[in-house]
């Protein structure tokens, strides 16, 4: 068993989409990013590629590339969970928090479960996805950004 755990954070901008799992949240921003800015997968990928020892998304996907620009960031864990199978390694199991004030996004989990679990090749029973807030506290709380973490458990083949 390999366990790792991923943070990630973005500002929040006016007219952006909000791209949370890979589920569009409608809204009137989402977070600003040289990607799509999909926070919570973005904490995943880093959970990923720190349980397997791998880097981190920076050192796979630069940002500084400009073929990410607007990247679908779905379509990058797809390739990260590649890279997992390549070391021999499968998903355990995966939970991840997104912090944000607003909007409320409990209608949206069940889309979100369902698109990781797919991506990742795995029963949805195996992604939990929780939303909280900071109760006004805080870059969050202020509604001046979005945060989540991630924690997944790899398993040998």
């Amino acid at each position: 068993m390999r366990i790792g755990h991923g943070y990630d954070v973005h500002r929040l901008k006016k007219g952006r989409k909000c791209i949370l799992c890979g589920v569009e949240v409608p809204c009137d921003f989402g977070p600003d990013g040289h990607s799509d800015a999909d926070v919570p997968v973005h904490a995943l990928m880093d959970a990923m590629l720190g349980a397997a020892a791998l880097g981190d998304i920076g050192m796979h996907f630069p940002p500084e590339d400009d073929s990410y620009k607007d990247a679908d960031s779905i379509i990058l864990l797809g390739r990260v969970n590649s890279l997992i199978k390549e070391a021999k390694l499968r998903i355990g199991n995966v939970d991840i928090t997104i912090v944000l004030e607003k909007p409320k996004l409990s209608e949206y989990i069940l889309r979100m479960r369902e698109r990781i679990a797919n991506i990742l090749e795995t029963d949805i029973s195996n992604i939990n996805i929780k939303a909280t807030t900071e109760e006004g506290l805080g870059f969050t709380g202020d509604e001046l950004g979005i945060s989540a973490t991630a924690v997944v458990l790899l398993l040998s083949e």
